[in-house]
């Protein structure tokens, strides 16, 4: 039996359109089973942990030293084997463990000597985020072909180069390591970080309270650890006269893939989704194609999960499904809206309707704030999200949440409302509406 995730795909639409209809929307369900987490043999991994050392990490609360009993603690998560270093960012990057590249293996004596090498951390300087990913960077160059995952966390904005340098350093790092950014306090840009998450395929959260800083970590580099299998491609193949006219991840957080399409073949584009261990994901593909006469059915796209080939391995085709296309004058089946794909655009819209309702807040067009934020109670309430709908509740009165009523709420902390700009984008599966 394969040390493999085992991966199935399952695919949920409605293939019925009307006459004239050129849209098709499906559900991609991923799941794999097994590896790491379940048993598997464990997978090759790199790990690089990046802390902010920056000056105002020294004040309020003591965030260093959070920040430093934090990674000690991942470190300590480390699996035997498993080649890690330890970043410290301000206005560069400097290699905190081991001394110099390349990375080294954990066991007793190197958690060890990294957990007493963070104890000397002192906080001073900038903030430089591009030059830590950049270090980061570096240090992943020799493990390609294995899982390769680092932590970043941050308590300022990236105020020591421009954004066309960071730019340039996401460009450059994109699909070469997942990153999963943190930012403690309130003091950092929320749609900073994301970019940088989103562009490494990581997750982005606040952290508020120094002292949750141990527990996250602990959790994101147990995740790490479960992870089997790096580098998953979700792969579209369309007929000629099809086009793609959407690729994004819906669960377990919104996020466009559309703009990282790589061609593969003729008619065919390979999607980034990361490493994998036992877990599920759902993804929500849009294909437009021509209209054809009553009765026609067609694939409107052939759906691969390919695990890329490499100097020693083959691709490797780890599971298929089909987006079918069929035109109907049956108005009861045509207008039938899948009530999962109904589920994954309402969250997508909660989405939306939370970042431009806290911008319009931010920039004090209260009527568009209360437009914005009532719509998204009214989507989180259809949805059952109830937390989202709970931190929505620290920002806004609800009067009605069936209708969206709501009133802005005058004294808010800032910490709820980063806390809901952050988490604006996580998803929750439902049932409910799905008889």
């Amino acid at each position: 039996m394969s040390d493999q995730p085992q991966f199935t795909v399952k695919v949920d639409q409605n293939k019925y359109l009307p006459v004239g209809g050129r849209e098709v929307h499906a559900i991609v369900s991923v799941e794999s089973s097994g590896g790491a987490r379940a048993g598997g043999a464990a997978a090759e991994a790199a790990e690089v942990i990046i802390i902010d050392t920056s000056g105002s990490m020294s004040y309020p609360d003591s965030k260093l030293q959070a920040a430093i009993e934090a990674a000690q603690v991942a470190v300590d998560t480390l699996r035997d084997g498993v080649h890690f270093a330890v970043i410290a960012g301000s206005n560069d990057a400097k290699l905190v463990y081991p001394g110099g590249p390349p990375l080294v293996r954990a066991d007793a004596a190197t958690r060890r000597k990294a957990r007493v090498a963070l104890a000397r951390l002192q906080a001073g300087g900038g903030t430089a985020i591009g030059s830590w990913l950049r270090l980061a960077d570096e240090l992943f160059d020799a493990h390609q072909d294995g899982i390769r995952h680092a932590i970043l966390l941050t308590d300022g904005m990236n105020q020591h180069e421009t954004p066309d340098q960071l730019d340039a350093v996401l460009q450059r790092c994109s699909g070469r390591f997942v990153c999963d950014c943190r930012g403690v306090g309130t003091n950092w840009e929320v749609a900073e970080l994301r970019k940088i998450a989103s562009a490494l395929l990581g997750s982005v959260d606040i952290v508020a309270d120094p002292a949750d800083l141990v527990a996250d970590f602990q959790a994101m580099t147990e995740a790490a650890m479960g992870k089997a299998v790096a580098d998953v491609m979700l792969r579209v193949w369309t007929p000629k006269t099809a086009a793609v006219k959407f690729v994004k991840q819906v669960m377990p957080s919104v996020e466009d893939l559309t703009g990282r399409r790589v061609e593969a073949a003729p008619q065919a584009g390979d999607y980034p989704i990361g490493a994998w261990g036992a877990e599920s994901r759902d993804y929500h593909v849009c294909v437009e194609v021509p209209p054809a006469a009553v009765g026609t059915e067609l694939r409107a796209a052939w759906i691969k999960l390919v695990l890329p080939g490499t100097a020693d391995r083959a691709e490797q085709v780890l599971a298929t499904g089909n987006v079918l296309a069929q035109w109907t004058d049956d108005e009861a089946q045509s207008t039938k809206i899948n009530p999962r794909v109904a589920h994954y655009t309402g969250q997508a819209e909660l989405a939306q309707a939370i970042q431009e309702g806290l911008a319009a807040r931010e920039a004090g067009d209260l009527d568009t704030a209360t437009a914005r934020l009532a719509r998204a109670v009214r989507l989180a309430d259809e949805a059952g999200n109830d937390a989202i709908t709970s931190m929505l509740r620290k920002v806004v009165d609800v009067v009605d949440p069936a209708t969206g009523t709501v009133r802005l709420r005058k004294n808010v902390d800032k910490a709820d409302v980063m806390s809901l700009d952050t988490r604006s984008t996580k998803t929750v599966r439902t049932r409910r509406g799905e008889g």
